[in-house]
């Protein structure tokens, strides 16, 4: 089959998205087997995992702004319309029941609102002052980061814009290495992911890439942040039979005790899993682990720690 220029660089005069570009090796797109299209596709996601690995330094400094901003009160709030959008929306929303993370410590902005959620709305993505009016309650102890795989999306710089003036740190993640809005972002990560499969459906390989990010993110600022201890969900919250199992679990696992001992520390704590661990594992009454906790964030390797080499 003939195909015409693969990238054009310009369209008139302005420049052309890698995310915007034909990928050579989709080219027969439409004349592969279902086997072979998923094998393509699977295949381009490998470049969404190399293209988070390779921002790992920028992700991790951005990291630690972020703990920092939080342990003086402030908060993480991302900025996105579409897909990224979407994605921002999930991550913000799976925190609270992993985490047990106060609501509006992180927040996601979507262009459009809440409907934009599941039907497409018309123009948001293009609101500048849509954009500045979701982080108009931003301050210089919060942390705005934006999600646009073309690094272009108005909404995310206006909101981007007035995070800023308004003292904020502010985050770009795109997939654009020329992403007209890197001026507007004290930490500008790119991720960079190429041209589509289908050409211009970022929901793919960008989309990935842009999910891998959050999740790194967000679970590196709860880990910094005590809300786990080793590898365990430790602030999990137990909201079902299912999660009430996994407590249990986590319980037993982390402080070596039967089931039987495992259910009764947690009645003696109230259900609450890091107060029966800590009680457990420094043979203390539930009030001393409360206490320790309290006085260490509610971070249990550092309530432990306290209990074990307590201040003279």
């Amino acid at each position: 089959m003939h195909h015409p220029a693969l990238d054009p660089l310009l369209e008139g005069d302005v420049y052309v998205p890698e995310t915007e570009r034909r990928l050579p090796e989709s080219l027969e797109l439409d004349s592969l087997s279902t086997t072979e299209i998923l094998a393509l596709l699977a295949s381009q996601d490998r470049v969404a995992v190399d293209a988070v690995a390779a921002v790992a330094p920028q992700l991790a400094a951005l990291v630690d702004i972020a703990v920092s901003c939080v342990l003086r009160g402030g908060s993480v709030h991302y900025f996105g319309a579409g897909t990224s959008g979407r994605l921002a929306v999930l991550d913000a929303a799976e925190l609270l029941p992993t985490f047990n993370i106060e609501p509006g410590v992180v927040v996601a902005h979507m262009a459009g609102g809440p409907r934009a959620l599941v039907h497409a709305v018309e123009n948001a993505e293009d609101s500048v002052e849509d954009g500045r009016r979701e982080a108009a309650t931003l301050g210089p102890d919060d942390v705005a980061i934006g999600l646009t795989a073309s690094g272009n999306t108005p909404f995310v710089g206006g909101a981007l814009e007035r995070a800023r003036e308004l003292g904020a740190h502010s985050a770009l993640i795109s997939c654009n290495p020329r992403a007209s809005l890197a001026a507007l972002a004290d930490s500008d990560i790119v991720l960079r992911t190429g041209a589509e499969v289908v050409t211009g459906s970022t929901r793919l390989k960008a989309g990935t890439a842009e999910k891998l990010a959050l999740n790194g993110f967000s679970t590196a600022l709860m880990v910094a942040l005590g809300r786990t201890w080793s590898n365990l969900m430790v602030s999990v919250v137990a909201t079902n039979e299912k999660l009430r199992r996994r407590t249990l679990r986590i319980l037993m696992q982390s402080a070596g005790v039967s089931q039987s001992e495992g259910t009764e520390l947690l009645t003696r704590a109230d259900g609450d899993l890091k107060v029966a661990i800590v009680t457990a594992v420094a043979a203390v009454p539930v009030d001393r682990a409360q206490a320790a906790l309290a006085g260490a964030n509610g971070s249990v390797r550092a309530a432990l720690t306290a209990l074990e080499h307590p201040a003279a």
